[in-house]
């Protein structure tokens, strides 16, 4: 299983919403408590999203935003509209007017706003995601990236805006669906860029020798990798292996593997009713002993307490 994915499938998403919302401009919608992830998708008419930083981006119709570990951001038709509406704790208020409620009419199913000829519509899809995997997938987003109108998102966005005015059975799980297939998309299409700036894991992706060392590291976490023995199911020298995957990945290959390890572990412990012994040798430690030594020297802590602490909120 390739990184992305598996982090994707072990990321725990408590909730996964998706909403369209119709404005006539002008318009200014701030999210004061936003969830960590966000995928924002103009339908139609221009807008603009603007994070607590103060760095802002121009949205076209068609155009896919991805916004995560931004607690407050603002979405509207253009960055000179002051701040017209906030939305805290999942309700809609006139901003600076303190806790007064502003009008939130839904239209149809998870459909709300006025719709009329020049009205700007937008689709957002928002994943409020815990525990330690889900931090480190965040940590490998951008905070905000942009992702344009093109060929691979379209039919996609075309689709789940569909779903998003229907309400039949099973909608909610058709929804999720469709809204992680736009995710996985986007975030191809924004690594396809060839951007410098891009984060290491979207270089090892298309990196085709590195992007198969991290498949068998996420497809067998559990087995005893060695630099020699990941070099040779590559058809690499050791040391050539080891250089191209830290110079790639931005750590050695043991280290990430390590890592990662300590990473699966801390979630069990604290999802599950695993025993220490059966999660130890889940990431590859037959013995307890040394998988506790291992995991307090990662996570600063024993897996006894951690099974007792709550989730880290991801930041």
């Amino acid at each position: 299983m390739d990184v992305l994915s598996d982090l994707l499938f072990r990321a725990q998403a408590n909730d996964a919403q998706v909403r369209q919302l119709i404005h006539p401009p002008p318009w200014s919608m701030t999210y004061a408590d936003a969830p960590s992830l966000t995928l924002v998708a103009i339908l139609r008419g221009p807008a603009t999203v603007r994070l607590g930083t103060g760095a802002t981006a121009p949205l076209d119709a068609g155009d896919v935003a991805l916004i995560s570990r931004e607690a407050r951001y603002t979405i509207s038709d253009s960055p000179d509209t002051p701040e017209q509406y906030v939305i805290h704790s999942g309700r809609k208020y006139l901003a600076g007017e303190g806790d007064v409620p502003a009008d939130h009419a839904g239209l149809a199913a998870r459909t709300y706003g006025a719709d009329s000829s020049g009205a700007s519509i937008m689709l957002r899809g928002a994943y409020d995601l815990g525990g330690d995997v889900a931090a480190r997938l965040l940590e490998m987003l951008p905070r905000l990236a942009v992702v344009p109108t093109g060929p691979r998102t379209a039919p996609v966005l075309e689709l789940l805006t569909r779903e998003a005015r229907l309400s039949e059975p099973g909608q909610d799980a058709v929804l999720r669906r469709l809204l992680d297939l736009l995710l996985v998309i986007a975030l191809r299409e924004w690594c396809a860029r060839g951007d410098a700036a891009l984060p290491p894991w979207c270089r090892a992706l298309a990196d085709p020798v590195i992007g198969d060392a991290l498949h068998l590291l996420h497809e067998r976490p559990e087995h005893p990798w060695t630099v020699g023995a990941l070099a040779a199911e590559l058809g690499m020298s050791r040391a050539m292996f080891a250089a191209r995957f830290t110079a790639t990945v931005g750590e050695p290959p043991i280290s990430y593997l390590t890592n990662w390890r300590m990473t699966i572990a801390a979630d069990m412990l604290r999802t599950t009713d695993t025993p220490i012994a059966a999660v130890a040798k889940t990431v590859g430690y037959q013995d307890p002993f040394a998988f506790s030594v291992a995991f307090k020297r990662h996570h600063k802590t024993t897996p006894s307490t951690c099974r007792r602490t709550p989730h880290p909120t991801p930041s």
